[in-house]
């Protein structure tokens, strides 16, 4: 089992550091094993880190989560196309479904989408599901509208506009 080197990271990247540098002034990895006071392993495994080259950083950090599988520009031709209707797409009712644009996301740009992934696009790219109002079909705004005005009013119960003060010892 390895257990950590006594000293701060700082210590210890100082002790790698001049390792390093006394393996390039030609020193072989016992004699630098030696007088830095670690096992010829650790020199050697720091001597092969340094031969190979560092990884460069991404340029741009990316947001968390899996890439999107349609880029911009495909997520902007869909939007114009689902603008269209579903009419345009044969379906016979003029709604969307998940499953409807799931399959016409394969169609266009043959990327398979599931139910729930099509929700999250479809939220991304700034659509909502419309919930259906409920009305009455015999409905009559007008009697509504006459109700509200002049029949609620002297139904509904309202708090006392003044209230007598309340003491007590």
């Amino acid at each position: 089992m390895c257990m950590r080197p006594f000293g701060t990271s700082k210590q210890l990247a100082e002790r790698r550091k001049r390792a390093k540098a006394l393996l390039r002034s030609g020193q072989s990895p016992n004699r630098v094993a030696q007088r830095v006071g670690v096992t010829v392993q650790s020199v050697r495994r720091w001597r092969r880190e340094a031969s190979v080259p560092k990884r460069q950083p991404k340029r741009q950090p990316r947001g968390p989560g899996r890439p999107g599988r349609l880029n911009a520009s495909q997520c902007r031709c869909l939007l114009r196309d689902l603008a269209r209707g579903a009419f345009h797409h044969g379906y016979a009712d003029d709604y969307w479904t998940l499953d409807r644009i799931a399959h016409v996301i394969w169609e266009m740009f043959r990327v398979r989408y599931r139910s729930p992934s099509v929700w999250y696009l479809m939220r991304r790219l700034g659509w909502s599901c419309p919930q259906p109002q409920r009305r009455a079909l015999p409905r009559d705004d007008e009697a509504i509208a006459h109700w509200k005005q002049y029949i609620w009013p002297h139904i509904k119960k309202v708090a006392p506009t003044r209230r007598d003060a309340c003491f007590s010892r």
